[in-house]
């Protein structure tokens, strides 16, 4: 799962960011976000992918597109001018009168062993948690994931952290270091500060993909109250 699951469109009364809006949310709040720029046309699209260094992902983005991954939205691990160049361009052509607005979003392509998942969930008896789990492959198999009310304290995010079923993963893992657990904490404080707004609705960081130990989120997608 190298792009993320893609969540579903807003609720009534709620609207989904644009991954582009979404990361600049999250990024501002504290959490950690693979470099990323946006780009309206081909050519700056691959000015893009020059800034953040080859190879990249590039996506459609736009408030209305949620379903990235399912539409054949997302392009993986362009190396080349060219190739970006191709892909901005496919991916321009694909974009429907529906999705309305729309913008090239161009990342570093982040590669890791290790995957998590993190977000904002507001329960209807508890109000905001904050969530914390497995992801990648192992998501569905192991179901590990776990929940802290917001806002949470240093302690509560280690708290969280070490709720984790799987802490084997988060150790040293297949020649690559243990998990950054102060950075991970400092990435779920984040995410419960952004919970103290009650406009935002949701947040899903899917994948959240561990690399030299510090998880940086690749994927982000905020529902916020439509005001």
């Amino acid at each position: 799962m190298s792009d993320g699951m893609d969540g579903p469109p807003g609720a009534p009364n709620t609207r989904t960011l644009s991954e582009a809006l979404s990361r600049r949310l999250v990024a501002d709040a504290g959490v950690a976000v693979s470099d990323w720029a946006t780009a309206p046309d081909p050519d700056a699209a691959v000015e893009a992918a020059s800034a953040v260094g080859l190879p990249v992902v590039a996506k459609l983005c736009g408030d209305s597109i949620a379903h990235k991954t399912e539409r054949g939205l997302v392009r993986l691990s362009l190396g080349s001018e060219d190739e970006v160049r191709a892909a901005a361009i496919e991916l321009l052509g694909a974009a429907t009168v529906a999705d309305g607005a729309v913008e090239l979003l161009v990342s570093t392509m982040v590669r890791g062993n290790r995957e998590l998942i993190a977000g904002i969930v507001r329960d209807p008896q508890f109000g905001p948690c904050v969530m914390l789990g497995v992801g990648g492959i192992l998501a569905e198999a192991l179901a590990d994931v776990a929940f802290r009310l917001a806002p949470l304290s240093a302690l509560d995010a280690h708290d969280l952290i070490d709720d984790l079923g799987a802490q084997a993963l988060l150790g040293a893992f297949r020649g690559e270091p243990a998990v950054d657990r102060d950075a991970l904490a400092d990435t779920l404080c984040a995410l419960g500060t952004l919970a103290a707004d009650p406009n935002v609705v949701s947040i899903d960081l899917n994948p959240l993909i561990v690399v030299d130990g510090v998880a940086v989120a690749v994927d982000a997608l905020v529902e916020v109250a439509d005001a």
